[in-house]
Formats: structure tokens, sequence, C-alpha cells
């Protein structure tokens, strides 16, 4: 339970804040996490945020770096306290002390289209199968695979309707024959173990009144991708990196890829361009074509010393036996 960190509960600064976060259609999960940060602050600072000084805020800053705390952790606090200062206090000249800690983005790991095979061949039951095919078959992420319905899955025009993604959103997702037929087969094996009603949750939980969590997805991924032999680090939201890279890969305009996935920026979908490794084999190489020019010379009538291209394409046993 979060704690109150002002003793006057009716103008508590961490219901005004609560009210800022609702007026804006934060998510109860992100207005959890911001309380606690808050929280968290003013333990430090021994009294309530509103007094906050330029020194405390430097002084925190200060603290998580002697802490060690992880950069994305440290991110979160910063994004918590801006929206404090900015929204709830009215204090912008705090807020533009705030300095956020610059993480490069690690590129996503993805697996090939053999290893999503190997990987849902693992499931132990139809409904773990079902729920990590929905993950890698429409692009969603974690939270979106828990929240759907059975009424989100629309058969007459082929979409599931995904409500609430990131940011409030709500979007389309693309649903295929194949997908929706493993889909019914869960239906009727659910609903004739009664854990499965018509406006109920499409992926229910141990409790039939709450959908699936995020972590049982994440520990169901886990498992399969141990029992397949993956040696892939691998998550519920490997699944959406290689839904999108393959979708690149199979030549799908990246602009479409962004509005399947809920990308509110079209950068975010660009990075899949990175690792999308069939497009890049596609590619040929200026060696290739400079190589291939220097094929056809004969360094033994003088034209500059070339390389006959002869010396490349026979390679010697001890080369083709090298493994990289």
């Amino acid at each position: 339970m979060t704690r109150a960190f002002l003793p006057t509960p009716a103008t508590s600064l961490r219901q005004r804040m609560i009210e800022d976060m609702t007026l804006r259609g934060f998510q109860d999960k992100t207005q959890r996490g911001y309380i606690r940060i808050v929280s968290a602050f003013a333990e430090f600072l021994g009294r309530s945020p509103e007094t906050a000084t330029p020194e405390d805020v430097r002084a925190y800053q200060i603290h998580l770096s002697q802490k060690g705390v992880p950069t994305a952790a440290t991110n979160a606090r910063i994004a918590a306290l801006r929206f404090l200062f900015t929204m709830t206090l009215d204090r912008p000249d705090l807020s533009r002390r705030l300095v956020r800690v610059f993480q490069p983005r690690k590129l996503p790991s993805v697996l090939s289209p053999d290893e999503v095979g190997a990987l849902l061949a693992a499931t132990t039951c139809l409904k773990h199968r079902a729920m990590l095919s929905v993950a890698y078959g429409a692009g969603l992420r974690a939270g979106e695979v828990a929240a759907l319905k059975v009424g989100h899955i629309d058969s007459q025009r082929m979409v599931i309707r995904v409500e609430r993604g990131k940011g409030g959103r709500y979007r389309n997702a693309i649903l295929s024959q194949d997908l929706l037929t493993l889909l019914r087969a869960w239906w009727l094996e659910g609903h004739s173990k009664g854990v499965m009603v018509p406006d109920g949750w499409l992926f229910p939980g141990t409790d039939l009144e709450n959908p699936v969590s995020t972590r049982q997805l994440a520990r169901v991924v886990e498992a399969a991708a141990k029992r397949a032999g993956l040696t892939k680090r691998v998550s519920p939201h490997t699944l959406r990196h290689s839904f999108a890279t393959h979708l690149l890969e199979d030549g799908v305009d990246i602009r479409v890829i962004q509005v399947l996935l809920g990308h509110a920026k079209l950068e975010n979908t660009a990075f899949y361009t990175q690792v999308a490794t069939r497009t890049m084999r596609t590619i040929i190489s200026p060696l290739d074509k400079v190589l291939a020019s220097l094929g056809g010379c004969d360094p033994d009538r003088g034209q500059h010393s070339k390389i006959g291209l002869s010396q490349f394409g026979q390679e010697p046993e001890e080369v083709r036996q090298v493994r990289f």
C-alpha cells in the first residue's frame, strides 16, 4: 500500500497528483509507479516535496548515482518528478534541474521464423500456445495480450481490437485465418471447462474474474524457450520484436508496420531495420562489385597489379573449415 506523504488527505499533494495523472489518462500501473517514486523522494527529503529546492533536487540525483541505481530506473524517477514539478506543483524551475541519464538503445533480440515455430511447439497446453501465437501473430505487447476479451476478436473484419494500448490508444491488430482457427479451438476447450464466457477474458487467470498476469505470460514464454532449447534470452516482447522484423523482411511498408504496432513515432518502428537480417542479405556490398571488376583483369599483362577473382572463389580446405 502506498503511503501518503502529506498529513491532510483531503488536500494532499498525493491526491492532487493522482487527479492530474487521471486527467491525462495515465494507466493505473503508471500512476502507482509515479506515486511510489514521489513517496521515496519525500522520504529522502524528510519533508513534503512542495518544499523542495534546487539544491534538494541536485542532492537527490547525486544520491541515485552513488547508490548505483540503473539508468532505466533513474530515468523513470526523473519522469515522475518532472510530472510532479511541472503539472502538479507548477515548478518548472525544479523540473529543468532534473537531468536524464543517456542510455544507448540496445538492439532487440529477435527470433527466426524457425525459432518461433519451435517456441510455439514447446508450449504445454492450448491456452499457452494461443497466448504466444497472439503475441507473435498480431505483434501485441504482453499487457495487451492479457487485456484481451473474447469480444475483441472480430472475425467479420478479421481484426483484433486493442483497447487502451500504450498511451491509452486504441487500434486494430491483424487477425490471420490460422490464428482465428487456433483461438476458436481454445474457446471450445476453455468453454467446455467453464473457464471462458462470451463477455469474459480471452485468457483468464487463476481467478476467472481477472485476466492472466503479464508475469505469468512471461513465465510461459521462458519455460517454452527452455524446452525448445533456445539459447537467446526470450520474453513476450521478443515475439513482438520478431513480428515487426519479419514483416519488414517480407517487404511490408514500414508505415503499415508502425500502425500495426501502435507506435506514435515512426523512428521507433524504423529501429527494426537494424535487425532485419534477411533484408540486409539482399543488399549487394560495394566490395562484391569491386572484386567482380577485378576478376576480369590479367595481372600478367601489367594492368595495375589487380587481383584475380579466382583467388577468392576457390578457398583452400583449411579456409572452408573456419566456423564464423
